[in-house]
């Protein structure tokens, strides 16, 4: 961290010109001259530019080119696919980081220039403190210097200094001698509400407390103390036990705060804003020995160094009072948010992981497909769907109680499947989704001819979709219940088509979703969809609105016009024909057409990702092998043998030109994985039906940092421990499996009451997994307090500042 000059500059040169020594600084410049002369790093402004290419540690020409791009409006996906040669190589994920850091730096400058405008106003901003707030890296480093000039309603301190005390308080921190009952007798005044001895050293000490509270390195010091040295402690609170149920594992409980996981520190918040959960600070597990010491640094500020002068005895309890008031209440509030944003930034990554999984999950295909949105009084709704997903009928059938129609609806399926040709079969995993899930094993078993395929799939946010303004425009007439059947068989064809008909907030793939920051979870994961998207390429004839609008450079209303336009014109036939879509310019048309497909268009090369400005790139190959575009397309031996540098040039760089004979190479490609189909294990459809020892197949549904979740068709899916993810160590759940996944488990546990499930995925359960050794346990109980009580830490410059002063 970069810390700032806050001394005043007439005092530091007179010592450099001989004319004054160290001790004869004032106690608070002197302090800040220790701060200034160790942790100055620079004055000037932060620049922005070099800051980000030190984190991401490429070169600032790359982050300058690409920032230029990203304020002209480029799109993330289409710089990193597309302007190669501009930035270097950078690939999307440095470019989603550095636009991340480049939104917080450019906050960060705005909020500089405010607060410099807001002391200029006040007529209290030096050139030292300019510099420091210049300097500042982090917003909490700049809220720390502008604390003291911050507007803030009428303290003690301030009606101290109305009735005249600041004399005081300055008076007994510069001459140690005066004995301050003596010396405040003067100060005296009931007409000012001073009314005796003792409310004028408690208005000098109110002074004084606040300047320590509002001394940014102190804080900023302490701060850092109690964050590597603090234990969060949490208690039940009294009466609650019962509907703090859920939070029971935290009833007596303490960890180091600066060690506890994201999804810990959500739970133990969540549990303190519903009431029932006790949250307290302590500054170290030896909570007294902690105090003392840190009551010691605040002591060393004050300059307190020997307690037989009367003043220096006053001062120590000013320093305990201006620690344990003013500085430990501001750290306590300071670390709790630290805590929640640090955990609330590991959740927002969790979940955009598991977003990333899911809409990159393997598809089905253009197949024929059956959706059942299961339900038990209600009904089982079904929904058929040609290979394009185009609604061909509805139907509700009723094969559960209390009507029980289970020979009528085997027909009915049967029936449907027969008159449309159904290839799939998609089943949501809702509430009666095992039972449904028997009811079309027993209408396969009935009519093999029917040659159908099962699949259970999950179906969280059909509910969202079906009430939809989106899904009411495209199925006006449909009843609300029936149009969450035709997104459960939609997202089997094409997961990632459908699940952008829906807020990602209601997919259900998040880690406490619900508690953390709304608008930086929404920017994470629109992010998330966008890059999804443009990755796999959009076929511009089939896509919906909600798809196209996620296209590189699309917004709403222009996706609605391309849809509009092929609705009255037909199929696009070249990507050329975009052009002539209302309100899309040639700018639009730069950042799209690369992840637009034509399937079967005039031009072979509209069906892939190059780029329609690297058209001539091809052409020049067509022209130099004598072949046909035709003749090119897919011949994989042939593209590997041209040279790639022969058709590079200033405008298309080599990688331009590789990836041109990439995609020539296999145009189109999907990068998501191959379809597989998962069968639950039969006769297993609730919990209760579990045995400890089972094994079963499940699927992945969610990924968290302590481990993953697994579906494995009993309506609650089981947890598999990270120490039981693998026969080896496993640090980060993502790196062993994602969500959509297959996996094979055993049953280690099963808890009914509370509706847990216990898995493992290793080769032999009980088994421990390998462990690094120098592995530290994530949690941590209260102590007792240490024998030798520990000693203040200083320090470079505090000892040599001792040593200037002849301690």
């Amino acid at each position: 961290m970069i810390y700032a000059i806050l001394f005043h500059i007439h005092e530091i040169e007179a010592i450099w010109r001989g004319q004054k020594n160290v001790r004869q600084l004032s106690n608070f410049a002197a302090f800040r001259l220790q701060w200034s002369l160790l942790n100055c790093r620079k004055s000037e402004k932060m620049d922005v530019i070099a800051r980000i290419a030190e984190e991401l540690a490429v070169n600032p020409r790359q982050v300058s080119a690409a920032v230029k791009l990203l304020d002209e409006g480029a799109t993330v996906p289409f710089i990193a696919r597309y302007r190669k040669e501009v930035t270097g190589g950078l690939d999307d994920t440095q470019l989603r980081m550095l636009e991340e850091r480049l939104g917080y730096l450019r906050e960060l400058n705005e909020r500089r220039a405010s607060i410099l405008a807001s002391i200029r106003s006040q007529d209290k901003l030096t050139p030292e403190l300019e510099k420091a707030i210049n300097a500042a890296e982090t917003k909490t480093l700049l809220e720390d210097l502008y604390l003291p000039f911050k507007p803030k309603r009428r303290t003690k301190a301030q009606i101290a200094r109305e009735a005249g005390l600041e004399p005081l308080a300055d008076g007994l921190l510069a001459d140690r001698s005066l004995i301050p009952e003596q010396v405040a007798a003067a100060y005296v005044d009931a007409d000012k509400g001073v009314a005796d001895v003792a409310a004028a050293l408690e208005g000098a000490r109110q002074i004084l407390m606040e300047r320590i509270s509002e001394e940014a390195q102190l804080l900023s010091e302490l701060r850092e103390r109690v964050w590597h040295k603090g234990v969060i402690q949490a208690t039940v609170v009294a009466g609650k036990e019962q509907q703090a149920e859920k939070f029971k594992d935290y009833f007596d409980y303490s960890e180091a705060i600066n060690k506890i996981p994201s999804h810990r520190a959500l739970a133990l918040l969540r549990g303190r804003n519903e009431d029932v959960l006790a949250l307290h600070l302590l500054p170290a597990a030896d909570e007294k020995a902690e105090h003392d010491i840190c009551t010691q640094f605040v002591a060393q500020y004050l300059k307190v160094s020997d307690m037989a002068r009367p003043a220096d005895a006053w001062l120590a309890e000013t320093a305990r009072y201006g620690w344990k008031v003013k500085l430990f209440t501001r750290i306590d509030v300071d670390l709790k948010l630290r805590l929640r944003e640090a955990a609330e930034q590991e959740a927002i990554k969790v979940f955009a992981s598991n977003l990333r999984a899911l809409l990159l999950a393997a598809p089905a295909g253009s197949k024929t497909t059956m959706g059942l949105d299961p339900g038990i009084r209600t009904g089982v709704k079904v929904a058929v769907v040609d290979a394009t997903g185009k609604l061909l009928a509805t139907k509700t059938i009723y094969p559960h109680p209390p009507r029980k129609q289970w020979d009528e609806s085997i027909a009915a399926l049967a029936q449907l499947a027969a008159d449309y040709g159904v290839d799939l079969v998609s089943i949501g995993n809702g509430t009666g989704s095992r039972e449904t899930d028997q009811l079309v094993a027993e209408v396969m078993k009935l009519h093999p001819e029917l040659k159908m395929t099962k699949m259970v799939v999950s179906e969280a946010g059909a509910s969202v979709y079906s009430a939809s303004e989106f899904a009411a425009k495209e199925f006006p007439e449909l009843d609300v219940s029936l149009r969450g059947a035709v997104s459960i068989a939609r997202r089997l064809q094409d997961p990632l088509a459908e699940l952008v008909k829906i807020d990602p907030k209601s997919i259900g793939v998040g880690q406490y979703q619900h508690d953390v920051n709304p608008v930086q979870l929404a920017r994470s994961l629109d992010a998330v969809v966008e890059d999804c998207v443009n990755a796999v390429g959009v076929d511009v004839n089939t896509a919906s609105v909600p798809l196209l609008k996620q296209v590189s450079g699309l917004s709403a209303s222009v996706s609605e016009n391309i849809v509009a336009y092929r609705d009255e014109h037909g199929p696009f036939t070249s990507r050329e024909q975009l052009k002539k879509i209302p309100r899309l310019g040639d700018k639009t048309y730069e950042q799209a057409a690369g992840f637009l497909r034509i399937m079967n268009g005039d031009n072979p090369l509209d069906a892939s990702a190059v780029h329609p400005e690297a058209y001539p790139v091809v052409e020049a190959i067509i022209r130099d092998t004598g072949r046909s575009i035709r003749d090119i397309i897919g011949q994989g031996a042939f593209l590997r043998n041209l040279d790639a540098s022969r058709y590079a040039d200033a405008h298309f760089g080599l990688p331009t030109v590789t990836d041109i004979l990439q995609e020539l190479e296999k145009p189109g490609r999907d990068p998501r994985p191959e379809f597989k189909s998962l069968a639950f294990m039969a006769g297993i459809e609730k919990i209760t039906d579990l045995e400890v020892g089972m094994k079963l197949e499940g699927v992945v549904s969610n990924v968290a940092n302590f481990g993953a979740f697994v579906d494995i068709g009993v309506h609650q899916d089981g947890l598999v421990h990270v120490s039981h993810l693998s026969d080896t160590f496993v640090k980060d759940p993502k790196e062993a499996v994602k969500v959509g996944d297959i996996v094979k488990v055993t049953v280690l546990e099963v808890d009914v009451a509370r509706k847990r499930i216990s898995l493992s995925m290793k080769s032999a359960p009980d088994a421990r997994p390998a462990r690094p050794a120098k592995a530290e346990p994530p949690r941590v109980k209260q102590t007792a307090a240490p024998a030798k009580k520990p000693e203040p830490q200083r320090g470079t410059m505090a000892d040599v500042f001792a040593k200037a002063l002849g301690k």
